[in-house]
């Protein structure tokens, strides 16, 4: 394995190197689950090094370089398991594009994903605020001068997306949520409405009694998770990610919101289960997996954000030592 520095306990594998070497020696069907939000082509750039997909010249080498990636990706999947990607639609520009517009990149990351073999199994749309966006970006689409001006170049924000594809075949280890859904993870927790039993309740389950209050929590975060539209997210909730800049970095990094990557590995793990990511960054994934007790595999090419994400994991590792003690 080609890596240039790595550290390895009984619950991470975190390495610095290039995921397209790094991945091959990873036994097959071996992963439960796989998270990452990949190279937003070049819309963000994280880096000078010929090997971050960042730098890829064009849309479409982009996705040629990717191939790669994608094909280890599945091959290290395990069957019936899921593999959960960030993006979001690219704008297109002017100077670089010839044309002001947007490419379908969530689109276009489907079909890689199907021809390497994968089956698309669910799109879920992150809201964000489009003021926010259009303080950050300065899209004239989202200006309010050009609404007054011409309204014909306006356009609505961009969310983000949380692509999930399946690897054929059975789950030969069930995800069980014996109890449910126990917890919310988000924004504005539902309130946990009761119910009484039904008649028909009550002669399935004869040893009920008519007043005892049957909760339906579960059913109610249930429902917030299985939206099209994740209203709730905290678009704030990330890692610190200051410790990881370098003074060369060309534009910057954009980790995945931590709400997120918990209500995927809640909904789609076992706990114990490995969650890998191939573009670790400041280690958003692996820390989450850490702290709900999975076990953790990420692989970062920058080694300013792979020696900040070893410090993240770690802290995962000291708090519980901590916890511990008393």
């Amino acid at each position: 394995m080609n890596v240039n520095n790595q550290y390895i306990t009984d619950r991470m594998s975190l390495y610095n190197g290039d995921s397209c070497e790094i991945l091959k020696d990873i036994p097959d069907n071996s992963i439960h689950f796989e998270i990452y939000s990949p190279p937003f082509v070049s819309l963000y750039t994280y880096s000078n090094s010929d090997r971050d997909l960042g730098n890829c010249r064009t849309y479409e080498e982009f996705f040629q370089q990717f191939k790669f990636i994608v094909v280890e990706l599945y091959r290290i999947l395990k069957t019936g398991r899921l593999m959960s990607v960030h993006c979001m639609d690219i704008p297109a520009m002017k100077e670089r594009d010839g044309y002001i517009g947007l490419k379908d990149f969530p689109g276009d990351l489907i079909k890689l994903f199907q021809d390497c073999g994968f089956i698309y199994h669910s799109r879920t749309i992150i809201w964000k605020d489009p003021l926010v966006e259009a303080t950050r970006t300065k899209a004239l689409g989202l200006m309010h001068k050009q609404l007054c001006k011409d309204s014909a170049m306006c356009r609505n924000g961009l969310p983000d997306y949380l692509i999930t594809m399946r690897k054929p075949g059975d789950n030969e280890e069930p995800i069980k949520h014996p109890d449910g859904l126990t917890r919310f993870i988000g924004e504005d927790e539902p309130d946990a409405p009761k119910k009484e039993p039904t008649l028909k309740d009550s002669k399935k389950h004869r040893n009920i009694s008519m007043a005892k209050e049957d909760p339906v929590y579960s059913h109610q975060v249930w429902r917030r998770y299985a939206s099209p539209v994740w209203m709730d997210i905290d678009q704030g909730y990330t890692l610190n990610r200051t410790d990881a800049r370098e003074e060369k970095d060309e534009r910057h990094i954009c980790p995945l919101q931590l709400q997120v990557i918990e209500r995927a590995v809640e909904l789609w793990t076992n706990p114990g289960d490995i969650v890998l990511t191939p573009f670790l960054g400041i280690g958003s994934e692996a820390y989450i997996a850490l702290k709900m007790k999975r076990r953790a595999v990420g692989i970062e090419l920058k080694e300013s954000y792979y020696n900040q994400a070893v410090k993240n994991c770690h802290s995962v590792i000291d708090e519980e030592n901590q916890l511990s003690l008393f």
